[in-house]
């Protein structure tokens, strides 16, 4: 199956990918086996067919979308296990498997066999999984099909600039993991994200554009785009946030500007580096319900031209910390009656599904949702967040650690 699978991979179109896993899946006795990935804003799982443009074309009505909420599919989704459904009678049973890519949550996978559930099928289930991830993230940059079948609406320019060059939105190895959010999905616009990783160092970045229209995104995009050429020459943190502001003045003069909060972690020690360029305060949260806010003495935002001062900020971690970026539309944001979502609720949120023992991902999939609520699904303002949690300085297989959070243990009960 693999090696069949893998043969073929080089030359494989996105819309070839469900006939040529079912061809291979069948020689290892699985008799049933389709795609669903998850839309942009992981509300629902829709069916990968390979017919048609939008790569959904000719699926039956009562399979091709499926909620993650209230749906065993679902089920497998937000906590990243296998999920079996009892087969009836002499029927076959069937496996519900979460596609990740890394810890990247890609969608779920059905599959049937006539085999009994155990150990074996497991792990052969997650493997045929992390195949069909790979695949899938090996062609979806180049398919428009992928694109119209993971959107529920149209997206406007603005936000298929910021989609585009947008890291991946979870991002996880032994040290940290790292998940984002941005709202609205299909209209956002002067807000960005960035992280890296480069040896020990783990950099973190948020940008927040003035406006909230296609130069808004333009904005930030060149602010992204400027910390990380700036960054790869070496320029040190303290020096970064002022070479984001030239190149800012270069393009626009001082007429656009962009708040950010620029930070590195040393994944070998914990110790938290940062700088504050007229930002919110990043949020620490300790132990599942502990908080606090990591104040800095804020320099001017970029682009503005102040020439004020900027203060390197310390701040030592402890293993299990989460770190939390985020803009203003989260906080700020208020419903047509005037009530604010608040730090308070945005705090106490976090926390207490800290305290559940959620995912990263899963925590800021269920907070976004909260937050979306609250505004009637309705944002006048760009609501993104950032959240890193710091594991520890060695927190490998080596060291005899637990599996990351969101990834499935094949030898786990479900």
């Amino acid at each position: 199956m693999l090696t069949g699978l893998l043969a073929e991979s080089h030359v494989m179109s996105f819309e070839c990918l469900p006939a040529r896993v079912a061809e291979h899946a069948a020689t290892a006795g699985f008799s049933d086996v389709l795609i669903y990935l998850g839309d942009l804003q992981r509300d629902v799982l829709r069916l990968l067919t390979g017919r048609g443009l939008d790569a959904a074309e000719g699926a039956p009505q009562d399979k091709a979308e499926l909620s993650v909420e209230g749906t065993v599919a679902g089920r497998a989704y937000q906590y990243g296990v296998i999920v079996p459904v009892p087969g009836t009678g002499d029927g076959p049973h069937g496996w519900w498997v979460p596609l990740l890519d890394g810890t990247e949550r890609l969608g779920v996978l059905y599959v049937a066999s006539a085999a009994e559930d155990g150990k074996d099928v497991r792990q052969d289930l997650l493997t045929l999984a992390s195949l069909v991830a790979m695949l899938v993230i090996g062609s979806r940059d180049s398919s428009d099909s992928y694109a119209r079948l993971t959107r529920v609406q149209p997206m406007n320019v603005a936000a298929e600039m910021q989609w585009t060059l947008m890291p991946p939105r979870t991002y996880a190895d032994h040290r940290v993991v790292i998940g984002a959010v941005m709202e609205p999905a299909y209209e956002v616009s002067g807000d960005a994200y960035d992280y890296a990783t480069a040896a020990d160092v783990v950099h973190l970045s948020i940008f927040d554009a003035m406006g909230h229209d296609t130069s808004a995104g333009l904005t930030a995009n060149l602010a992204m785009g400027a910390c990380r050429n700036h960054r790869r020459q070496g320029k040190g943190l303290g020096d970064l946030g002022d070479a984001i502001e030239r190149v800012l003045l270069e393009q626009f003069g001082p007429t656009r500007y962009v708040t950010g909060v620029l930070a590195d972690l040393d994944a070998s020690t914990g110790m938290l580096t940062w700088v504050n360029r007229g930002h919110h305060p990043p949020v620490l949260i300790r132990d599942g319900r502990w908080t606090t806010l990591l104040h800095c003495p804020p320099a001017h935002p970029m682009g503005a031209d102040l020439r004020l001062p900027t203060t390197l900020c310390h701040e030592q971690l402890q293993p299990g910390d989460r770190l939390v970026l985020y803009t203003d539309g989260i906080t700020e944001a208020r419903t047509w009656g005037g009530a604010e979502f608040g730090l308070t609720r945005f705090i106490d949120f976090l926390v207490r599904h800290h305290s559940d023992g959620l995912s990263v991902p899963e925590t800021l999939r269920r907070l976004i949702r909260a937050h979306l609520r609250h505004h009637d699904h309705h944002l006048e303002d760009d609501a993104t967040i950032l959240l890193c949690e710091w594991l520890g300085p060695r927190a490998d297989a080596a060291t005899g650690a637990a599996p990351l959070a969101g990834v499935p243990d094949p030898a786990a009960d479900s």
